[in-house]
């Protein structure tokens, strides 16, 4: 079975991703705060009576609380061999969650896991975890937790790109484009970007060359875009990130 302990906005998300992905109600277990109850209503999952009761019952238990709680949230709880946590808590590293002799994995999911379209990261990449992170989208496994902190700024640009798309599609509705045509355009327009890196083996910048036509739009767009400082702005954002993520 598998426990949630911190049912919050990113396990609302990840609970609609299982339920969409077949997951029955009694094969999830939540512990009795946060949203718990109206997901157990909305899914019809089981609450625990508290954390202990909840890893008493469960062989998978995801954290999925603030990190600066998630140390405290697992303390003290009754963890025995064969279990496994898997954190989603950002920048809390594997040493700082005492599960006694439970394994320990990470994990950072994202929002889209809700729609079965998350690139779940993973350290280690336990296979005890693997119907959890396949039912919310493609899995990444990275071979060690330095390399899983630098992936995890991806999380923050999530959100960055979210709002590209809504100044995007905020720009075309006032130029006279319908709103939620430009909506799903622009929402459509990155995720076909992203697709096509994806699925071909070329260089990014060879794609990208390929692409820009000189004197066309899209050259045009990045020399605006130069001048404003966009590039070394966008790379300060992703080193601030990992700063925080590193506590520094």
């Amino acid at each position: 079975m598998l426990g949630i302990i911190g049912v919050g906005h990113l396990a609302a998300a990840l609970l609609a991703g299982l339920h969409r992905a077949g997951f029955a109600p009694g094969e999830v277990l939540l512990s009795p705060r946060g949203r718990a109850a109206e997901m157990a209503v909305r899914y019809g999952h089981a609450l625990a009576r508290d954390n202990a009761d909840l890893v008493a019952r469960c062989d998978l238990v995801l954290l999925a609380v603030r990190p600066a709680a998630a140390a405290g949230a697992v303390a003290g709880l009754p963890w025995r061999a064969g279990q496994v946590l898997v954190s989603a808590c950002a920048g809390v590293p594997l040493a700082a969650l005492d599960a006694g002799p439970a394994q320990r994995m990470r994990i950072m999911p994202l929002t889209a896991a809700e729609v079965g379209a998350s690139p779940t990261t993973c350290f280690p990449d336990l296979p005890e975890a693997r119907q959890l992170l396949e039912a919310l989208g493609p899995v990444i496994p990275l071979t060690s937790e330095a390399e899983f902190e630098i992936a995890t700024v991806s999380a923050a640009i999530y959100g960055w790109a979210q709002d590209l798309i809504a100044r995007s599609t905020e720009w075309a509705a006032a130029q006279g484009l319908d709103p939620q045509v430009a909506r799903r355009l622009n929402a459509l327009t990155f995720a076909a970007a992203g697709a096509l890196i994806d699925g071909k083996p070329q260089p990014m910048a060879q794609m990208l060359r390929e692409l820009v036509t000189p004197g066309g739009i899209t050259e045009r767009g990045f020399q605006v875009l130069a001048a404003h400082g966009v590039g070394p702005g966008w790379e300060a954002a992703c080193d601030a990130v990992l700063d925080k993520l590193k506590g520094r």
